[in-house]
C-alpha cells in the first residue's frame, strides 16, 4: 500500500523538479498512528520504494517522520508539526492520521493508505473524484465487496469450485 502511494508521490514530486532549475530538497511528511517499531515494515518499503526510483534522503529528500506511538490524542499536534514544517507533501497510514491532517491543512497535498471507508469517514468526496488536497488507497470498497463475494462463491470459471459451501 505505501508503496503505490510512493509512485503517486513522485509523479508529482517529479513534474515540479522538471519545472525548476535549482535542486529542490523535497520535504515528506510521515504521519502513523503506531510506534516506530510496530510500523518497521511498511516505512522499510517506503523509504526502499523512494530509493529505488533515486530518492536518497538526505540528499534529494528529507522525510519527517511523526509516530503517535499509540495515542491518537497526539496525532493534532503531530499533524500541526509537519503542516509548520512547510512538508511538500504528506503521507498516512489509517483514517484517525488521515483526518488529523486533513484538519491540520487544505493545501500540502496528502496521500493516505489503508484507510477502510474515505469517502463515509469524511475525507473524500467520491473514490472517482476525491477532490481537495486528499488521494490514497482503501483498504474497503463496499462496491467491491458484492464483486468479492460473487468471485468468492465461484461462477464455474474462477474462484472456488462449485462443491464449495459457498458456491452456488
Amino acid at each position: 500500500m505505501i508503496g503505490s502511494a510512493v509512485c503517486i508521490l513522485l509523479l508529482g514530486l517529479s513534474v515540479s523538479a522538471e519545472a525548476q532549475q535549482t535542486k529542490k530538497i523535497h520535504r515528506i511528511g510521515l504521519l502513523v498512528a503506531g510506534s516506530s517499531s510496530s510500523t518497521t515494515t511498511p516505512v522499510e518499503g517506503f523509504q526502499q520504494a523512494l530509493h529505488d526510483l533515486g530518492y536518497v534522503e538526505g540528499q534529494n529528500i528529507i522525510i519527517e517522520y511523526r509516530y503517535a506511538e499509540g495515542r491518537q490524542e497526539q496525532l493534532p499536534r503531530l499533524a500541526a508539526e509537519l503542516v509548520s514544517l512547510k512538508s511538500d507533501i504528506i503521507v498516512t497510514t489509517g483514517t484517525p492520521p488521515t483526518l488529523a491532517i486533513k484538519n491540520a491543512t487544505e493545501s500540502i497535498p496528502v496521500i493516505f493508505a489503508s484507510v477502510a471507508d474515505p469517502v463515509n469517514s469524511g475525507l473524500v468526496t467520491s473514490l472517482a473524484r476525491p477532490g481537495g488536497n486528499i488521494t490514497g488507497f482503501s483498504t474497503m470498497n463496499a462496491g467491491l465487496s458484492a464483486k468479492r463475494l460473487e468471485l468468492l462463491k465461484g461462477n464455474g470459471s474462477y474462484g472456488l469450485p462449485r462443491c464449495h459451501p459457498l458456491a452456488t
